[in-house]
């Protein structure tokens, strides 16, 4: 089984739709071991714990500095043991020392057609309102990799999401989130779970057989 630890500052629907992804058998071979977040009020943390599974709050404000708080986030992933770590709406800056210690084991779904409305700055519902400022017709959502820089590992999965007519940033970012999060996640966590998921020259491939090997 592969050992997800899922990492989350707010809501938690992505969470949701993993837990219910595993439930309804769209994921299979994984188990989510382990919740985190980094606010203490993040309604994810009840959904964990409303779904037995083990929640922590590692807050930057409970640490003298970002050091010691990068080291103790680090400490609670090792302690999970993880196979892999899920960033679904993680608004931290993760440690340099955990991308280097889980190469091509941190995935994060990010809510626009990655390279569009990606890198600093484009988070949240900010990406949703440069989508509508630009004026564009089609948006999306991508579960990368991740590497050290930001949002610019390698694609996993993507889908698009028509923008209309009256969009709102609010109403956009429930499409994006229903038509394509919701949907892409569980879809990442299977392929991987089941050795589906092959990365090479920064690229990633999905196999329609497993590989030995599990991702690569």
């Amino acid at each position: 089984m592969l050992r997800v630890v899922v990492c989350v500052s707010g809501g938690g629907t992505n969470l949701q739709a993993m837990i219910d992804g595993i439930k309804e058998g769209r994921i299979n071979n994984a188990g989510i071991v382990r919740v985190i977040s980094n606010n203490r009020d993040a309604y994810a943390l009840k959904r964990a714990e409303e779904n037995h599974i083990p929640g922590v709050c590692i807050s930057p404000k409970d640490y003298a500095d970002r050091e010691a708080f990068h080291k103790a986030l680090l400490e609670a992933v090792r302690e999970a043991e993880p196979d892999l770590i899920v960033l679904a709406g993680f608004l931290v800056v993760i440690p340099k020392e955990m991308i280097a210690e889980y190469t091509n084991k941190i995935i994060n779904i990010h809510p626009s057609l990655i390279p569009s409305f990606c890198g600093t700055g484009y988070y949240g519902m900010k990406v949703h309102e440069g989508a509508l400022n630009r004026g564009v017709k089609i948006t999306g959502a991508t579960v990368h990799f991740v590497d050290e820089g930001t949002d610019t590992g390698p694609i996993l999965l993507q889908k698009p999401v028509e923008i209309m007519e009256g969009d709102t940033p609010e109403i956009l970012q429930r499409r994006v989130m229903e038509e394509a999060e919701w949907i892409l996640l569980p879809e990442a966590v299977d392929a991987i779970a089941n050795g589906r998921v092959e990365i090479k020259d920064n690229k990633c491939r999905i196999l329609k057989n497993r590989k030995d090997s599990g991702v690569s």
